[in-house]
C-alpha cells in the first residue's frame, strides 16, 4: 500500500530532531503534491530547476519558503531573485556576485550557502577547501550588500558504504565548525534521502528529502 504525502511528512518529521530543517525536495512534482504536504504545515520546498521553480512560486501560497538546491547557472538568477529564500549550492564567486546585482535590483538580501566538494565522484560540484577560504575571505565578497552566506552545503559520494558517507559528512561539519564564529554561519545542509539519517549524526541542520515525502520522481 502507497502511504499518502501527509503520512509520509509526518511519520519524517516526526522522527526529527526539533534543531533540523526540512526541506522538502518536490522537483518534477506538480503543484498539487506541493499543495498536499502544505496543508499538513511544510513551508519549505527545495527545487532544483529555477523555471519550474517559478512556475510554482507563482501559483502556490505567498508564504511558502523557496530553496533552490541545483547546480545554479548564472544566467538563470534573474528568474528567481525576486523571491528565491535560499540559494543551496553556491560554488564560484561568479555567481555569488550575479546573485548580489540581481537581489540589489529587487531590493532584497538573498541567503546563500556555499557547496564544497565533499565526494568523490567528478560528476558532484563543489569548492575545494582552499577556493572556499578564499572566497569567504575576499574584500569583493565581503562589500556584497545584498547576499549574505549563512553556511554551507555538501552531497555525500553516492554509494552504501556508510562509513565513507560519515567520513564525507564529517570533512564538511570540521570545516563548519572551523568558520562557524568569524562568519555567523546557522545552517549546515546536508543529507538527502538515502544519507539524511547519517548527516543528522554528523551534525547537519537542514536536510533535503524528496521521494520519501513524494515518492518516486516522475522523469
Amino acid at each position: 500500500m502507497n502511504l499518502s504525502i501527509s503520512e509520509n511528512l509526518n511519520t519524517l518529521k516526526n522522527s526529527l530532531p526539533s534543531k533540523v530543517t526540512l526541506v522538502a525536495v518536490s522537483k518534477t512534482k506538480p503543484a498539487a503534491d506541493l499543495l498536499e504536504a502544505y496543508t499538513e504545515g511544510q513551508r519549505v520546498f527545495g527545487e532544483n530547476k529555477i523555471q519550474e521553480m517559478e512556475s510554482k512560486w507563482q501559483e502556490l501560497p505567498k508564504d511558502i519558503e523557496w530553496h533552490m538546491i541545483g547546480h545554479v547557472q548564472t544566467n538563470k538568477v534573474k528568474y528567481m531573485a525576486h523571491f528565491v529564500s535560499l540559494i543551496h549550492a553556491v560554488d564560484s564567486l561568479k555567481l555569488l556576485k550575479e546573485i548580489n546585482k540581481q537581489a540589489l535590483k529587487h531590493n532584497r538580501t538573498i541567503h546563500c550557502l556555499l557547496q564544497l566538494k565533499i565526494a568523490e565522484e567528478d560528476s558532484k560540484y563543489g569548492m575545494s577547501e582552499e577556493d572556499l577560504h578564499g572566497l569567504l575571505n575576499s574584500e569583493e565578497v565581503q562589500s556584497f550588500q545584498n547576499t549574505k552566506i549563512v553556511g554551507l552545503m555538501g552531497m555525500a559520494s553516492f554509494t552504501s558504504n556508510a562509513e565513507q558517507i560519515s567520513a564525507e559528512f564529517q570533512k564538511l561539519k570540521a570545516q563548519y565548525n572551523e568558520l562557524k564564529e568569524a562568519h555567523q554561519f546557522e545552517v549546515l545542509s546536508m543529507g538527502m534521502s538515502g544519507d539524511f539519517q547519517i548527516a543528522i549524526e554528523n551534525g547537519s541542520t537542514m536536510i533535503r528529502v524528496g521521494s520519501k515525502i513524494f515518492g518516486k520522481r516522475n522523469y
